[in-house]
């Protein structure tokens, strides 16, 4: 007979069911301001990091073209962001964040920032160091870029 495999004690188990309970406590709160945590990544891609080419954003988010293709198409339809055609290259496209786009990143980052202290308050400070360590250590030598975050 096979021994049972302890799905709620493992580490995977654990650190996924975290992750999804702060995803959903976050989007909650984007919820009204008509963002989702990818809408609001890519806000903080153009805006903060600069880039501007929806591959470079898909990059940094760690999604895929289409999953940016789909979020630019929300953002742009709620005139959060303006896409426009390249210069030199029109198959190439350049995006840009718009002022209600700013306003809207600036408040869902105070968003990100209270769904980040209501967990950080949980713990100590060298409680939260060593569980950055600890997570760093296990991400060593594993992909930085995972489609569908």
């Amino acid at each position: 007979m096979m021994e049972p495999y302890d799905l709620h004690g493992s580490l995977g188990y654990q650190i996924t069911l975290l992750a999804r309970i702060s995803e959903r406590r976050f989007e909650r709160a984007l919820t009204p301001l008509g963002l989702s945590r990818v809408t609001w990544c890519v806000l903080l891609a153009l805006e903060q990091q600069g880039l501007h080419s929806p591959s470079e954003i898909a990059s940094y988010i760690g999604i895929d073209r289409t999953a940016t293709s789909r979020a630019l198409r929300r953002l742009e339809h709620s005139a959060l962001v303006k896409r426009q055609g390249g210069q030199r290259d029109r198959r190439t496209t350049r995006v840009t964040i718009t002022g209600k786009g700013r306003s809207t990143l600036a408040r869902a980052t105070d968003a990100a920032r209270e769904n980040a202290a209501h967990f950080n308050e949980k713990l100590s400070r060298p409680e939260r160091e060593a569980l950055g360590a600890t997570i760093a250590r296990l991400m060593t030598g594993e992909t930085q870029s995972v489609p569908g975050l």
